[in-house]
Formats: structure tokens, C-alpha cells, sequence
């Protein structure tokens, strides 16, 4: 090997050492992901560290004279053939973590520790017998003729995985399956350039790439979940939150519509069929995804309200002022906000309650403001309202929306919901 060549594979070493030490970095401090595969990944870079530092050692110490020197160089070999392998076990260790098969894992698991530790000992037996390579009195590394036996076992490891990995891949997510064949890939071809240039190790390099770009592809597959995790959570609360109305307003409005019933069976009837509107929107509100036109959820309002106003007649009075109603909002927004004032605001000890409703663009979106001039609610309790106020928050920040809850100089609440023109498109 030339001097410039030995330069040449030294700072190729040192760089990957410098990204497997960033890579180390981002897995402790950056995005959060599994306790486990943060695990795999600090042991991965860590020994993708040692195995740079392995051989930068032996370059640098290659040709220099003494028993010292070459017992260094022993050394530096020794860690240069182990850790690739011990790596390719981890990888399998991952594989089989995510298969989960049973004792179909465990007996797989089994046969490749075995296949490390007979890795092991054979280069154990080569440091005092020659059977790889020997350290010649000049201390110059020299491969012997069973050298290819060394990568018998590694291979085994390799072609196991990618069988596996061909095998059960549906049982990996897209992401996954690109971070295994990335790892299979990326240091396969990297021995091209090495074979043409005999003397360059890109080898090392190429695996510290793979293990970067695994990296990657993992933190995005974590945050897919997590976002996905978020947004079904987010449609159990709102399915939840319409399966568990107030039983309070189902009584009170059944017992109304009764005595309706003989006093204005005329009402008793318009009561029913506003009461059945509000409990089918409730409902259908349950099967949407996404966002639904304002003009449903207004609808869904006037239904809710129609019910309370013939139990509240003279007690409540709501204004409308909306001349902008062609945007989108997540199902169950406006109502549970105006179900909100009405159960705050509405006493017997109390005045009548006047909620306003009022549409308008603002902003580049669209914002729907819902004031009242009852006696308000305090930030901090946790009841029921502010539980349903929370949920409606996260949805329309998991939207790119906002809502804010402020009480009023004069009394009351106010309650502005933002949405930007994408949800509207």
C-alpha cells in the first residue's frame, strides 16, 4: 500500500468515525424513538467507531518496528475481523425482534450466536497460528490461503437475513424493509470500487452510510406511527366524546318533549324531530374523517340549539353573524364549543345567556368566533367542557389550525377557532 493510499483510507476512517459520533449524538438528543432501537442504534455506531478506529490504528502502525508494535497491530486486526461480525449479529438480533416469531426466533437467534462465537475462536486460534493472516517480523499484515474462511460465518449471518427479510416481508412496514435492504446494498456495493482499486477500503465507510441511512428511514417509520397513534387517538376521543353526551341533556330534553306532549303537541312534535336531527348528526359526525364542510357543522349547531331553545325559551338567545361559510372544519367543533356556553352560562340564578356566533376570514384562513356573557369558567378547572375544549384543540392543531379560550372584559367567555385556507381548499 503507498503512502498516499494509507492517507487516503485514513481519512476516509476518520470521517466515518466523525458521522458514527453525530449519529450517536442525534440517536441521544434527536427525534424520540423506541427505547429498544435506540439501543440497537448505539451499540451499531458505537462499534462502527471502534472498527475506524481498529483500522486506522493498524494503518498507522503498519511497517513500524518492535514486539510492541506488533503485538498493537495483533490487536488492531483482531477487533477489524470481530466487529463486522458481532455487527451482523446485532442487525439479525434487530431482524428477528421486529418478526417476533416464537421459537421459530429463538432457534434462529440460536444458530447465529453460534455462528459468532465459531467466528470467534477461529480467529482467537489465527492470532497465535497463522490461520488468516500472520504479522510478518516487519509488522506488514499478510493474508494466508484459508483467509477466506473468515468470511464464511458473516455470510451465513448476511444470506439468513436477506432470506428472512425476502421471506416475511410483509410483515415489515415500507420503511422497514427499506432499512434492511439498504444495509444489504449499500456495503455490497461498495466492494466494487474496492475490487477495481485494490489498496482503498471503502468497506467501512460504506457500512457507516448503511447505518446512517437505516437510521433515517427508522426515525421516519417512529414519526409516521406516532403521527398516525395521534390522529387515531384523536378520532377515538371525538367518537368517545359523542358516545358519552351528557345524559342530563338526553333526560331532561326526553321529559320535556312528555310534557310537550300535552300541553303543545305541536312543539312536542318539532322538538322530536330537532332532537332526532341533533342525535343523527352526533352520530354521523362519528364515521367522518378529516374535515367537513362549515355548513355541516352549523346545521349540527341549529339542531343542537333548536332543542335547547324550546326547553329554555325565554332564558336563551343566540345571534348568528356569519357571511363566511365556505371553508372547512373537523367534525365537532362549533357544537361542543356552543354545548360548552349553554351548560356554563344557563342558571336559574343567572340572567338570560345570548351567545353570538360569528364567521369571518382573517389571517389567510378562516375564523369562527362563539361569545357569551355568561359567567364564565375558569381556565384551570378540569371538568367535563375543558376536556372536550382539549380535544377539539388537538385536532385543529394536528390540522394546522388553533383555537384560543379568553374571558371576556364584559363577562362571559369567548372562543375563536382559526383554520388556514389549506383546510378550506
Amino acid at each position: 500500500m503507498t503512502e498516499a493510499s494509507k492517507l487516503f483510507n485514513i481519512v476516509i476512517e476518520s470521517s466515518g468515525a466523525v458521522f458514527c459520533g453525530m449519529a450517536i449524538l442525534l440517536v441521544l438528543y434527536g427525534p424520540k424513538i423506541e427505547r429498544r432501537i435506540r439501543g440497537y442504534f448505539l451499540w451499531y455506531f458505537g462499534g462502527c467507531i471502534a472498527l475506524s478506529a481498529a483500522n486506522m490504528a493498524g494503518l498507522v502502525m503498519s511497517g513500524l518496528p518492535g514486539k510492541g508494535w506488533h503485538a498493537a497491530l495483533l490487536v488492531s486486526n483482531y477487533a477489524e475481523f470481530l466487529i463486522p461480525t458481532a455487527l451482523a449479529y446485532l442487525i439479525t438480533h434487530y431482524l428477528l425482534s421486529i418478526l417476533d416469531a416464537g421459537k421459530k426466533n429463538k432457534t434462529v437467534r440460536r444458530g447465529m450466536l453460534t455462528l459468532l462465537i465459531v467466528h470467534t475462536v477461529l480467529l482467537t486460534v489465527s492470532q497465535f497460528t497463522g490461520l488468516y493472516y500472520v504479522i510478518d517480523p516487519d509488522n506488514i499484515y499478510r493474508r494466508q490461503p484459508l483467509y477466506p474462511i473468515c468470511f464464511v460465518c458473516t455470510s451465513l449471518m448476511l444470506i439468513n437475513d436477506l432470506v428472512m427479510l425476502i421471506k416475511y416481508r410483509r410483515r415489515f412496514t415500507r420503511n422497514e424493509f427499506a432499512v434492511f435492504a439498504i444495509y444489504f446494498t449499500v456495503p455490497t456495493a461498495a466492494v466494487i470500487p474496492q475490487a477495481v482499486q485494490y489498496g482503498i477500503n471503502f468497506s467501512v465507510f460504506s457500512t457507516i452510510i448503511a447505518g446512517l441511512a437505516m437510521y433515517l428511514f427508522i426515525v421516519r417509520d417512529q414519526t409516521e406511527r406516532y403521527e398516525n397513534e395521534q390522529r387515531e387517538n384523536l378520532k377515538q376521543r371525538a367518537s368517545i366524546m359523542v358516545l358519552e353526551m351528557r345524559p342530563h341533556f338526553i333526560c331532561n330534553t326526553m321529559m320535556s318533549i312528555y310534557y310537550l306532549c300535552d300541553q303543545d303537541p305541536k312543539k312536542a312534535q318539532q322538538v322530536t324531530l330537532d332532537f332526532t336531527e341533533y342525535l343523527r348528526r352526533n352520530f354521523t359526525a362519528i364515521t367522518k374523517e378529516g374535515t367537513i364542510p362549515f355548513s355541516e357543522e352549523l346545521e349540527h349547531t341549529h339542531a343542537y340549539l333548536a332543542v335547547e331553545k324550546a326547553r329554555f325559551e325565554d332564558q336563551l338567545f343566540v345571534e348568528f353573524d356569519a357571511p363566511c361559510t365556505v371553508f372547512r372544519i373537523p367534525p365537532l367543533t362549533l357544537q361542543p364549543i356552543v354545548e360548552n356556553a349553554v351548560k356554563h352560562g344557563l342558571s336559574p340564578e343567572l340572567g338570560p345567556l345570548t351567545i353570538r356566533v360569528v364567521t369571518r376570514e382573517r389571517d389567510g384562513g378562516s375564523e369562527v368566533v362563539v361569545e357569551d356573557n355568561g359567567p364564565g369558567f375558569a381556565p384551570s378547572d378540569d371538568d367535563e367542557p375543558h376536556i372536550a375544549l382539549k380535544n377539539i384543540r388537538e385536532r385543529l392543531n394536528m390540522m394546522g389550525g388553533r383555537m384560543t379560550v379568553e374571558q371576556r372584559g364584559e363577562g362571559g367567555t369567548r372562543v375563536a377557532v382559526w383554520v388556514p385556507i389549506k383546510i378550506g381548499e
